[in-house]
């Protein structure tokens, strides 16, 4: 009998459990997280439109853990021996034959005053007090943008600012005080979102353009006050400013024994595999994955990657070649908050599908067929 430990209670970790019972592994799981729950984060951006609250994002585990017949460890990770095959929590020790890490990763909060800035991915908290900031404002300047980690280009997730923006522009047309509000989007590259395609940020830099949305691009980030966002390129007054850093790995992950990248993650393989140890696989955010320079830290990818370690997993335990490699894509639906704009990109295309009404549908579709698994 073997014993498999999954670190991390969203997309990846919950794919991982589900993926695992469906390939008929019947020997122990346990999962361990800070909180027995999923939280949607990819809805969070209709929450300043009122359209979701804390319970609609926030699914409870408890019923899923039974269905499953997971072992529930309530913890935070303090550190991992790979060696010894432990983790230790807040909580105890939970031993292991097999590990997958789906920890998701952490925002690096280094830009001095970045306190004055709301993050929303952070959770519901950040973001409802963003929400009710703007509710409160009878005008002014919002600013939103996003910034990267230099030492891992892939780390990070501007995809929310570009639906936050478009939403919220959306929403205070809809309140008939859009003529009120200046929306001024920045970031430090030059062509954000560029990840999605050079047809995609042409696409959206048009649609800024065409909503009168303001762009400030190219300009390293110096700090933020309580008015004002500084760049190496002028400042822009903001009333009220919502901004996404870079990410990097876990702190915790310092003290794992494992290989990380520069930026912090934790270095994989095509195959999910952690190098150097046997039987440690790494799903989602907390990676640095081989792929190309636009591989995305979104959902999609998480589960992709999870599905692909569990089937390695369950190889290596049949004593067969763990060669199964995850599908290299990139999926989102930017939301306008009344219609969607399409982009896929693989390695071997890219498509751009223009704004429509029944891309926002499909995505709240979506988000309901997701969470019925967990319900």
């Amino acid at each position: 009998m073997t014993h498999i430990v999954i670190i991390g209670s969203g997309f990846g970790g919950l794919t991982a459990v589900k993926t695992l019972r469906k390939l008929g592994y019947r020997d122990p799981i346990t999962l361990i997280s800070p909180r027995p729950v999923l939280f949607y984060f990819p809805s969070l951006i209709w929450v300043p439109a009122g359209l979701r609250s804390e319970e609609d994002l926030t699914i409870p585990l408890d019923k899923f853990f039974k269905r499953h017949d997971v072992q529930y460890h309530q913890g935070n990770v303090i550190s991992l021996d790979p060696n010894a095959r432990q983790v230790e929590t807040d909580n105890g020790t939970v031993a292991f034959d097999n590990l997958i890490i789906a920890s998701g990763g952490r925002f690096i909060k280094k830009l001095p005053g970045i306190e004055n800035a709301y993050t929303p991915c952070e959770g519901y908290a950040q973001t409802k007090a963003y929400s009710d900031r703007l509710a409160a404002l009878e005008s002014g300047t919002l600013a939103f943008g996003f910034g990267g980690n230099p030492k891992e280009p892939a780390a990070m997730r501007g995809g929310p600012i570009f639906e936050f923006v478009f939403g919220i522009d959306t929403m205070l047309r809809k309140q008939k005080r859009r003529d009120k509000f200046d929306l001024v989007f920045f970031s430090p590259a030059p062509e954000p979102g560029k990840r999605l395609g050079a047809g995609a940020v042409k696409k959206l830099m048009l649609q800024m353009q065409k909503y009168n949305i303001r762009t400030h691009l190219g300009h390293k980030m110096k700090s933020f006050s309580p008015d004002t966002v500084h760049t190496e390129g002028g400042d822009i007054e903001s009333d009220l400013t919502m901004f996404m850093p870079g990410m990097t790995g876990p702190a915790w992950l310092q003290k794992s024994g494992l290989l990380l990248s520069e930026g912090g993650f934790i270095k994989a393989d095509a195959q999910c595999r952690v190098p150097g140890f046997r039987g440690i696989y790494v799903a989602g955010d907390s990676g640095s994955f081989q792929g190309p320079d636009w591989l995305p830290k979104q959902a999609h990818i998480a589960d992709l990657q999870a599905i692909t370690a569990v089937k390695n997993i369950l190889a290596e335990q049949k004593e067969q070649p763990a060669e199964h490699q995850f599908k290299t894509e990139l999926i989102c639906i930017v939301d306008t908050l009344n219609s969607g704009m399409l982009v896929y990109r693989s390695p071997k295309r890219t498509m751009l599908m223009p704004k429509m009404v029944i891309f926002n549908w499909a995505k709240r579709l979506f988000e309901w067929y997701y969470l019925r698994a967990y319900r």
